[in-house]
């Protein structure tokens, strides 16, 4: 028998208090009942990252955790990037140096960004490559996508 469970976490910000069965994941709590759609769906395996969102900071594959593990955490959606009518500064870079076509791994990689600027304020070609390494995009080749990220850490060198 399948019992719900009462969890509460901050989501972009803003408290959340829901009951969850057992068995949900993450992601689909996120869009079906708080209705953040930009976690996309895609292999439900953890192998493509065009669901990752930032739990405490740390990117996770939100289709591979139970909703029930994320009571008390703070966790944040490519919805809560920027601010009224306003774009992150990631967000903007990915626009500047044309870092999406199709968009479905956008979120994803945006958020990845972000995760390594907070670790890595300064990092190489390379290890941007390593780190979204676990996001799979197939529309761009990835430079682009490199390129945005890099520039952000440059922007904020000074």
């Amino acid at each position: 028998m399948m019992t719900s469970k009462a969890i509460t976490m901050k989501v972009n910000g803003r408290d959340e208090r829901l009951t969850v069965d057992p068995n949900r994941t993450l992601l689909s709590v996120l869009r079906e009942d708080l209705e953040l759609t930009g976690a996309k769906p895609g292999c439900e395996a953890g192998e493509c990252g065009a669901c990752t969102v930032l739990v405490d900071g740390r990117p996770v594959n939100s289709c591979m955790i139970l909703a029930v593990e994320m009571d008390g955490t703070d966790i944040l959606t490519i919805e809560g990037l920027g601010g009224e009518g306003a774009l992150d500064e990631m967000q903007q870079a990915f626009v500047d140096h044309f870092a999406l076509q199709c968009g479905y791994c956008t979120p994803g990689m945006i958020l990845m960004g972000k995760a390594l600027l907070a670790e890595n304020p300064c990092p190489s070609e390379d290890e941007v490559k390593e780190f979204i390494s676990g996001n799979l995009c197939r529309c761009t080749g990835y430079e682009n996508i490199v390129r945005a990220i890099l520039a952000v850490a440059a922007r904020n060198r000074g």
